[in-house]
């Protein structure tokens, strides 16, 4: 069976108003999200990555042109809990466990089997055994694993997420760029994920959206076609480097392109 459209964004334009004028975030975007891709939004600072990710959300209105997430405008699709959403920051209560701040949104949504997809999601994101523990004490890539199983708790089966591993040093997020893609693979989860790493961007999606500076457009996307099991030591591989290259250039271009 051919694969569905998850997302799609056509001639899509968000201007925010303020005292000092308007703001031009997004400007005309194209955009196609299928069934089961990885793709990755990657721009300079301000140039609308994040902002075009809570078009998806539902938590900002574009001001023109049209978005459909799985055949729903957003405010449907997020009513009916089609996606799951990941911070910048973990975002976690301080005061619940991580059992219980994996268990918020079965409890908002008064699911059943609650117990039950707490333990499966976080033995997906490896982190069976700390089930009692609580946010502090826990490394800021662990609790960036225990906001991934919340958003994966209630089965959504898009995920968005907003640049999660930014602040973490290179090592760890090294670790996470592997377990995400492991995680991917197991899920086959759809992923719409936003970075400022090259590298990252490159070794995570089968495919990588190129934005130019605000107001944000699509430069470039380019399709990776790399095979699913790779490994970090792929990124030294001249298949990867190759496609670095060309988001790079069209990084350039997008800044020539404002000039």
């Amino acid at each position: 069976m051919a694969a569905q459209a998850v997302i799609e964004a056509r001639d899509l334009s968000l201007t925010f108003a303020t005292g000092d004028g308007p703001v031009y975030a997004l400007s005309k975007v194209d955009l196609t999200v299928m069934d089961g891709d990885f793709v990755s939004f990657i721009g300079p600072s301000g140039c609308g990555k994040t902002t075009l990710l809570r078009v998806i959300a539902d938590l900002e209105r574009a001001s023109s042109g049209s978005i459909t997430v799985n055949g729903m405008n957003p405010r449907e699709a997020r009513m009916t809990r089609a996606y799951g959403y990941v911070f910048q920051a973990p975002a976690l209560y301080p005061w619940r466990t991580v059992e219980r701040n994996v268990g918020l949104p079965l409890e908002i949504m008064g699911l059943d089997n609650a117990a039950e997809r707490i333990r499966r999601n976080l033995e997906l994101v490896n982190l069976k055994g700390f089930e009692k523990k609580f946010p502090w004490q826990l490394s800021g890539g662990m609790q960036q694993r225990v906001s991934i199983a919340r958003a994966l708790a209630f089965d959504p089966k898009l995920l968005l997420m907003d640049e999660p591993f930014g602040a973490l040093d290179e090592i760890v997020r090294d670790k996470l760029n592997q377990q995400l893609l492991e995680l991917w693979g197991r899920t086959q989860k759809t992923v719409v994920f936003v970075t400022h790493s090259i590298p990252e961007a490159v070794f995570l999606s089968t495919r990588i959206v190129v934005m130019s500076p605000r107001p944000g457009r699509i430069i470039d996307v380019i399709e990776t076609n790399l095979p699913r099991d790779r490994t970090l030591d792929f990124r030294e591989s001249p298949e990867f480097l190759k496609i670095a290259h060309r988001v790079r250039e069209g990084l350039k271009a997008g800044r020539s392109y404002e000039d």
